[in-house]
């Protein structure tokens, strides 16, 4: 009997596989996947002519770019501006993604050589701002792991938080809470490192580092008993790790130097030693709540004030808010200020129908359509619903040219890729592109009408870290 059932159960054993594919075989196929019929009518996409051979010959052995070059277009270019504040040395973020830090200084120091007499090429430091903006930054992403530490490590906002531990883009915002926490020096007192030229290497290595101190903050703010002095007694020694890493790459910040200021024309004025606050006083003191920035986001409502959770540099700062406008409110408010001898941080989909050589930024540069064969229809509103489109590199707005009636033909600003890129280190656009892919401009309050500064005071909607619209400029 024992022999029998277990023949009997063997038996069964062998079946059960066979039935369940049985009933597999008799499950309906899925839809969706490319049929045999479909790849036939597919193919005819491509017919395999003459002029199709010749231009796949040409395009298997060269950039689309190169071919789509619209000569027709050539014309189009020209260097004159109506209206221009007058820029000083183009300077060169080199392989890092410090835009936002180049073009918000840039600003900065427009006013300081104007109002100081300074020479051409002076520059504030960035590596200084760097070191605070990195260490600020992992300051921001400890700590919150620990106001989070409740949540799943799978939810949203975790999931969010280690996948952007670290980074080196930003905005206006960054720069405006970290000068004015931890002052400002001139290039000379703190000049750029191999690690300031080439952040992604030691931005990569602390990042790893601070995903590895996350998941250890996670584990203890759930301990039973562990309180928040003892969890921020432990964020503060990892901190530590982090000041030396930065030390050791960047060079440490200067709390004291002494700096000899010359005027226009290299002639020594004062030989004095300065903090970076006192030197922050007397150089680059702003009221930043006199700025404002203002956006075109066709995808969300027009007139309103959003804010981006996370989208700040410092814990104890402030997220970047923006009024959402549409092109033509923000048009004549950036043209104030350019008359006004007043350069302004702006932001765009850089690369977009760029032609890299002559700096000119024109919707007609590449004829992509004709050498395809097909359309490329989208228009603002949808390419950025569908990440095809959005802010991704920071620039010094400085010049417009205005027809007879006062309409903007094209803009120029001032890059931070060095003087050898583009059109003299400047990129010049058409109005068309400007209107496309320009994102976002920081405007003094002076040059914002009262009825659109009014709506500055409404009460910001709060948009999730993992917008579209976060992405850090760089």
């Amino acid at each position: 009997m024992k022999k029998l059932l277990i023949l009997t159960a063997a038996a069964l054993c062998i079946a059960l596989p066979v039935q369940a594919q049985k009933k597999n075989a008799a499950s309906p196929a899925p839809t969706g996947g490319i049929t045999s019929d479909m790849m036939v009518q597919i193919k005819k996409g491509y017919t395999g002519s003459a002029s199709d051979k010749a231009l796949r010959n040409i395009l298997v052995s060269n950039s689309p770019a190169k071919l789509a070059l619209n000569h027709e277009n050539a014309t189009a270019f020209n260097s004159h501006f109506s209206n221009r504040v007058e820029s000083k040395a183009v300077t060169d973020q080199k392989s890092s993604g410090r835009c936002w830090m180049f073009t918000g200084m840039n600003v900065l120091r427009s006013k300081a050589i104007r109002q100081h007499h300074l020479p051409a090429d002076f520059q504030f430091s960035q590596a200084y701002t760097f070191f605070y903006d990195q260490l600020e930054k992992a300051n921001l992403f400890l700590q919150a792991i620990i106001d989070t530490y409740k949540q799943p490590i799978e939810s949203q906002e975790v999931t969010w938080l280690f996948k952007n531990p670290l980074g080196d883009g930003g905005q206006f915002t960054g720069v405006a809470n970290l000068i004015t926490k931890y002052g400002i020096v001139p290039k000379e007192a703190m000049p750029e490192t191999f690690n300031t030229n080439n952040t992604s290497s030691i931005s990569n290595l602390i990042a790893l580092k601070l995903r590895e101190d996350g998941l250890e903050l996670r584990d203890m703010a759930a301990r039973k008993g562990v309180t928040p002095q003892q969890l921020n007694g432990r964020k503060t020694e990892m901190l530590a790790v982090v000041y030396r890493m930065l030390a050791l790459t960047f060079g440490e910040p200067p709390a004291e130097f002494v700096w000899e200021q010359k005027n226009a024309k290299g002639e020594t004025v004062s030989t004095e030693t300065y903090t970076p606050m006192s030197f922050y006083e007397k150089f680059a003191k702003q009221d930043f709540t006199q700025y404002y920035m203002v956006m075109n986001d066709p995808t969300r409502e027009y007139y309103k004030v959003y804010e981006i959770q996370y989208d700040r540099h410092v814990y104890d700062g402030q997220n970047w808010r923006y009024l959402n406008l549409p092109m033509e409110e923000i048009a004549p408010m950036c043209i104030a200020s350019i008359k006004d001898s007043t350069m302004m941080y702006f932001s765009c989909d850089v690369a977009k129908f760029l032609d890299r050589e002559k700096g000119f930024m024109d919707m007609n540069n590449y004829d992509y359509e004709s050498l395809l064969g097909t359309t490329f229809g989208m228009d603002k509103k949808q390419r950025v619903a569908s990440f095809a489109s959005g802010s991704s590199h920071a620039m010094t707005l400085c010049a417009v040219d205005l027809d007879k009636e006062g309409k903007p033909l094209k803009w120029m600003v001032e890059n931070s890729w060095g003087s050898s890129y583009g059109y003299q280190g400047f990129l010049i656009m058409t109005n068309a592109w400007f209107n496309e892919y320009m994102f976002r401009v920081v405007l003094e309050e002076k040059y914002i009408p009262a009825n659109i500064r009014d709506l500055l005071n409404q009460k910001p909607v709060m948009l999730p870290a993992w917008d579209p619209m976060f992405a850090p400029e760089q």
